[in-house]
C-alpha cells in the first residue's frame, strides 16, 4: 500500500461487487480470485483453497496458484488470504475501521498489503509463517518477539489510528445515548477523556448491543453498564505511555494472531528472540498500552482458560523489559529512561489485568446471541466475566474479608517466581 496523505486518508482500494457464500465456498471464492487475478485462469494454473479454522468469527481461506515449476516459497509469496465476515459481526466490528487500520499498518510494513474489498470481506497477501498455539506464547523466545513487535506498533503508529468514519463507535455511542437514557433509569453512556474511536467506545457499543428482551437481560445490561462507568472512572486517566495515555493497539493478540516468521537458513536467532508478525486487525483501535499488553498476557491461558499458565510477576517483568527496549528504540528515547518505563508499565498492566475479562465477556454475551459457529459462547462469557469479578474482589478487599480462597488466576498473577 502507498503512504497515507497529509490528512491521514488511505489510497483507494479496489472494490469487487461480489460476495462469498459458505454454502458455495469454492465456487464463490474462485469467482473472487479470478476477478482479482484474471491471469490465474486457463492452462498452466492450478488454484487450490486451504481453509483455516483457528478464527471463531470469520471464514479464512488461503488461495494459492500452484503453477508448474514454482517452489513452495514462490507459491506462498503469491498466495492470497480471503477473509469473509461472520454472521452478524458488524454488531461487534466496525468494518470500515478495520479496512483503514489494515491499510495504515500495511503502509508501515506491519501488515500484508491489501488487495481488494468485496461485499462481505477482504482479500490481502498471505504472510509466510506458522500461527502460534497458546503454549507457544509462554516460551521466552516467542514472548520476547511478541513484546518487541507490540512495542513497535505502539511506538510508530499514530495514536489516533486512522481517520474516523461515520460508522465508528463514537458516532454509534453518541446516537444511542438519548435512546438508552429513555429506556433505562440509571443508564448513563460513558464519556471517555478523548473523543473518537477507542477501546472504551468499543466497549460502550458492545454493552449497548446486549440483548434486553427479558427483565433479567435488562438488569444484567444495566449492571454491566455501571461496571463500565466505574472502570472508565478508575482507568481512563491518561497516565499511560503514548499520546494522552493511548496508543494504536491490536486488542486481539490471541495465539492464532501471532505468526512465527520463517528463518531462511533454519537457524535460531542469536539473541534468542523469535521474529513474529501479527495478523487480523478487526479490533485494532486506540487503547491504553497497558490494556493491549494485559489482553495479550490474558491469552496465554488459551481458549480453555487454563489459568495455571497466567504469567507470574517475574515473567511479566521480563516481557515488559523486552517491550520497553523496543519501544525506546523506535521512539528514539534514551536508554536511561527504560527502567522507569518498565516500572510504570508494570504497575499499569497490573491495574488493567481484570479488563480483558470484562471486554471479552461482554463480547461473548453478544456472540451467544448472533453466532452460528459451534462454540459455547455463553459459558465462555461467564468464564471471562469471572476474571473481572475476581480482580475487582481482590482490589476492593472483599474476597479477603469474606475469607474466600484466592482464584488460581489471581494466585498466579501475584506469584513472584
Amino acid at each position: 500500500m502507498g503512504s497515507y496523505d497529509s490528512n491521514g486518508v488511505a489510497p483507494a482500494l479496489r472494490y469487487i461487487p461480489l460476495s462469498y457464500s459458505p454454502a458455495d465456498s469454492q465456487a464463490t471464492a474462485l469467482r473472487l480470485i479470478l476477478t482479482l487475478f484474471p491471469d490465474w485462469e486457463g492452462p498452466g494454473n492450478k488454484i487450490e483453497f486451504v481453509r483455516f479454522t483457528d478464527g471463531i468469527t470469520n471464514t479464512l481461506l488461503k488461495i494459492v496458484n500452484r503453477k508448474t515449476g514454482l517452489t513452495d516459497e514462490q507459491v506462498d509469496n503469491d498466495a492470497v488470504l480471503m477473509r469473509a465476515y461472520g454472521n452478524g459481526t458488524e454488531i461487534l466490528i466496525d468494518r470500515e475501521r478495520e479496512t483503514t487500520s489494515h491499510a495504515l499498518l500495511a503502509s508501515r510494513g506491519l501488515a500484508p498489503p491489501l488487495l481488494a474489498r468485496f461485499k462481505n470481506g477482504l482479500l490481502y497477501r498471505f504472510i509466510r509463517g506458522k500461527p502460534c498455539g497458546h503454549l507457544d506464547l509462554v516460551t521466552p523466545p516467542i514472548y520476547r518477539g511478541v513484546a518487541r513487535r507490540l512495542a513497535q506498533w505502539h511506538a510508530v503508529l499514530p495514536s489516533k489510528g486512522t481517520s474516523s468514519t461515520p460508522s465508528d463507535e463514537a458516532s454509534i455511542v453518541a446516537h444511542a445515548e438519548a435512546e438508552s437514557a429513555k429506556e433505562e433509569e440509571g443508564f448513563e453512556v460513558i464519556q471517555p477523556r478523548r473523543g473518537g474511536p477507542s477501546m472504551w467506545a468499543v466497549l460502550q457499543k458492545w454493552v449497548l448491543a446486549l440483548p434486553v428482551s427479558t427483565p433479567e437481560q435488562r438488569t444484567r445490561r444495566l449492571s454491566l453498564q455501571k461496571e463500565l462507568q466505574w472502570v472508565v472512572s478508575q482507568l481512563d486517566d491518561g497516565v499511560g505511555i503514548g499520546e494522552d495515555g493511548l496508543v494504536f493497539s491490536h486488542c486481539d493478540l490471541l495465539c492464532a494472531n501471532v505468526i512465527v516468521l520463517p528463518r531462511e537458513d533454519g537457524s535460531k536467532p542469536e539473541d534468542d528472540v523469535t521474529a513474529v508478525n501479527f495478523i487480523d486487525y478487526e479490533y485494532a483501535v486506540p487503547a491504553p498500552a497497558a490494556f493491549d499488553i494485559a489482553n495479550h498476557l490474558a491469552e496465554w491461558i488459551g481458549y480453555d482458560c487454563d489459568y495455571s499458565l497466567t504469567p507470574t510477576q517475574s515473567v511479566r517483568r521480563q516481557f515488559l523489559t523486552e517491550y520497553t527496549k523496543s519501544y525506546c528504540q523506535h521512539r528514539g528515547l534514551d536508554e536511561s529512561s527504560q527502567a522507569e518505563i518498565v516500572d510504570r508499565l508494570y504497575q499499569d498492566v497490573d491495574r488493567f489485568r481484570g479488563i480483558p475479562g470484562f471486554y471479552w465477556g461482554v463480547w461473548a454475551l453478544i456472540q451467544a446471541q448472533i453466532s452460528q459457529i459451534d462454540f459455547d459462547y455463553a459459558s465462555y462469557a461467564e468464564l471471562r466475566l469471572g476474571e473481572y469479578w475476581a480482580w475487582k474482589r481482590e482490589i476492593d478487599g472483599s474476597r479477603k474479608k469474606a475469607g474466600d480462597e484466592m482464584p488460581l488466576r489471581e494466585q498466579r498473577w501475584a506469584l513472584e517466581a
